[in-house]
């Protein structure tokens, strides 16, 4: 088979109705405005009410990159979904596949939390590279209100709930200019949501453990440590796989986790402000939909143009990081 290059050709994203300011979490926990702006830099969040699925969200972003991509959902080959909390514990990919009309495309779920997207990128392109597949649907999205302790202020103030998607495509230049990625299970217990059980015995002699998911814990002081040392370090091997130097990108555009974080990778990478992407303020961290999220509202807003290269890094649960270096466009 011929080798290809890859294309990110189009964008979409879709997001909850409902806003949760910070001044309506202070109802909830004992906290400001004020606090969490300042530790953080989230203003409101959005989050799925009970009539919102991760399918419809996801097939909604999907639908919007699909006709910013200019081809239809019978033309893809693959759909990729990156998300942490799918309707359905076997996978929503292949729901999602159904209400697209993505009729002949392959489905799955991928799971590598907030790292999901930049991981789910890495894979589609191995598909397209070796001529497998031509034309890709990527979503990253999650829907972790589902899953938060709303009485516990350290998490709860973080969380939000989105959908993005790109779409990738088989293409003469390769676009994906670099990559590199990471996973230390040593340090899994900083972030978890985890599986907790309680014993049954079924008949006598024969036991089972049967439960459901607790909520969302997190040591935040190491997690941030772990981001702000990491995630310059794996662009700096993405960019050297790219053979780039970081003044020959145009933006910087990292997981929205933490504005003290984004800021912290910048500064060590001397990348300015004015190339740092940010929508946290308005959105909270949405794992593995922050990500396409944060691009597709850049590329709408005329920010992110045609053959603009773009650094991205996703970090998160596993602990799992990564970081793409791309052009935009075809």
């Amino acid at each position: 088979m011929q080798n290809l290059g890859i294309a990110i050709t189009g964008s979409g994203s879709a997001v909850p109705a409902t806003s949760l300011h910070n001044q309506q979490l202070t109802q909830l926990v004992e906290t400001s405005d004020e606090w969490i702006t300042t530790r953080t830099g989230i203003r409101q969040r959005r989050l799925a009410d009970p009539t919102d699925s991760l399918s419809g969200l996801a097939t909604a972003a999907g639908l919007k990159a699909i006709a910013s991509a200019g081809i239809t959902p019978a033309d893809l080959d693959l759909i990729l979904l990156a998300t942490s909390t799918p309707d359905d514990l076997f996978g929503s990919a292949c729901k999602i596949q159904a209400q697209l009309g993505a009729t002949k495309a392959v489905a799955f779920d991928l799971t590598a939390a907030c790292s999901g997207f930049v991981f789910g990128l890495v894979t589609a392109a191995q598909y397209i590279r070796t001529g497998v597949y031509r034309h890709i649907l990527l979503i990253g999205a999650d829907i972790l209100s589902r899953w938060v302790d709303w009485q516990d202020r350290r998490t709860c103030v973080l969380f939000g709930d989105g959908a993005g998607a790109v779409v990738l495509q088989a293409n003469d230049s390769d676009r994906l200019l670099g990559f590199a990625l990471k996973s230390d299970g040593t340090q899994n217990h900083y972030l978890n949501l985890a599986y907790q059980d309680t014993p049954q015995e079924i008949i006598p002699g024969v036991n089972v453990a049967q439960g459901t998911y607790q909520p969302i814990t997190m040591n935040g002081k190491e997690v941030y440590r772990f981001a702000a040392q990491k995630v310059p370090e794996i662009i700096d091997k993405a960019l050297f796989a790219a053979n780039l130097t970081v003044d020959q990108i145009d933006w910087l555009l990292l997981h929205q986790a933490n504005q003290r974080i984004l800021d912290a990778v910048a500064q060590r990478l001397s990348v300015p402000e004015h190339k740092v992407i940010s929508n946290l303020a308005n959105y909270g961290n949405t794992s593995a939909a922050s990500i396409p999220l944060a691009l597709d509202e850049a590329v709408r807003q005329g920010k992110i143009k045609p053959n603009d290269i773009v650094a991205t890094s996703g970090f998160g649960a596993g602990l799992t990081w990564g970081a793409a270096i791309f052009q935009w466009g075809r």
